[in-house]
């Protein structure tokens, strides 16, 4: 049901977009981050803008390049690209104990693939809270495709603020999405006013591992690219998320990175040492096409000016998280999809 063709993904580059402020786009979220003159607190202070700029500008890449569900996945040996996806998914649907006719929260879910996958897993009733336009358009009419349009559905809101009384979800979870918060502690809160007493969170977090060395300047720049290509505010430490969530009011009740026990890297689908004929956009020979495929439609017209400028930002980020993953624990990243953490919310708040 994703869109598969290089006339797909050139429709789709800039979202909802005006297609002629597309490259104005680009420069304006380049400049929140650094190496473009921006800084941290100026990321998290406009943050609703970047992340929409972000996602408006990189999701036909993604469905392109990756399918529907944005996130890596722990993986077995035999185990495709898009097995481990699932399988991703569907262990988290049984961390949460979802059974038939709960009614669940997807936090940030992109164009719902782990909303569609873990409701036909689970047989819930999942809502897909997302504040991006284009995403919610996209993903609405792949619910119609896939005939899910009755269990799933999407409300456009912040994560920060969002339009639901307290108490109003039996399990609540977030794939690789709280990291877009500019206050991880303020949006844990919010998941925790509107999750009834005695129920579930979990997420799958973006996180730094313990080995990162903020003095160390490739550190530095490995954090930096994967920022700016993955539209981070900041990447937080392990210790800061979990701080936060006990701070919002959870009980923690089991977190693990998930990448140390993957008997296959995660970063693998991205590494240029790696050919797949499966996942062959993802390789370093199919993001070289894809790039150059890019280049020739910008320049024939079919696809905006500045879409090869967010090609470009999206392979150094490609690049930076092989970098931090190959040479983990000595350096600084471990994809933070491996970060599970499963909370409790108190039987009396």
């Amino acid at each position: 049901m994703s869109k598969a063709g290089p006339l797909d993904l050139a429709s789709g580059l800039g979202g909802k977009i005006d297609k002629k402020e597309v490259l104005s786009a680009v420069h304006q979220y380049e400049r929140c981050h650094v190496g473009f003159g921006g800084d941290e607190e100026a990321r998290k202070a406009d943050y609703t803008d970047m992340v929409n700029k972000y996602y408006d500008l990189v999701t036909s890449f993604y469905e392109y390049g990756w399918g529907e569900s944005f996130h890596f996945a722990a993986r077995w040996k035999g185990e495709s690209l898009g097995e481990s996806i699932k399988q991703h998914e569907h262990f988290l649907a049984l961390q949460l104990g979802l059974k038939p006719g709960m009614k669940v929260l997807d936090v940030g879910c992109g164009i719902g693939g782990p909303q569609r996958e873990i409701a036909r897993f689970s047989s819930t009733v999942i809502t897909g809270l997302n504040n991006n336009e284009y995403q919610i358009s996209r993903g609405t009419e792949l619910n119609r495709l896939a005939r899910v349009d009755e269990s799933c559905n999407f409300v456009k809101a912040d994560f920060m603020k969002m339009p639901f009384c307290d108490d109003s979800f039996d399990a609540i979870y977030a794939i690789e999405a709280t990291c877009h918060a500019p206050d991880v502690l303020g949006c844990y809160k919010e998941i925790y006013r509107v999750l009834k007493p005695g129920q579930c969170f979990a997420a799958y977090e973006w996180c730094m591992t313990d080995s990162f060395d903020p003095n160390n300047k490739n550190h530095q720049k490995i954090k930096a690219e994967v920022e700016l290509g993955n539209g981070h505010p900041d990447i937080r430490s392990m210790e800061q998320c979990l701080d936060a969530l006990k701070l919002a009011g959870f009980e923690v009740l089991w977190e693990k990175d998930l990448a140390t026990d993957s008997p296959v890297p995660w970063y693998l689908p991205l590494d240029a040492s790696h050919f797949s004929l499966s996942s062959f956009r993802l390789t370093a020979l199919g993001r070289f096409i894809t790039r150059y495929m890019v280049k020739a439609l910008e320049h024939v017209g079919l696809a905006p000016e500045g879409s090869e400028r967010v090609s470009s930002f999206l392979e150094r980020a490609a690049e930076a998280l092989v970098e931090g993953g190959r040479c983990a624990p000595s350096t600084s990243i471990d994809s933070g999809t491996h970060i599970l953490h499963i909370t409790k919310s108190k039987l009396s708040k």
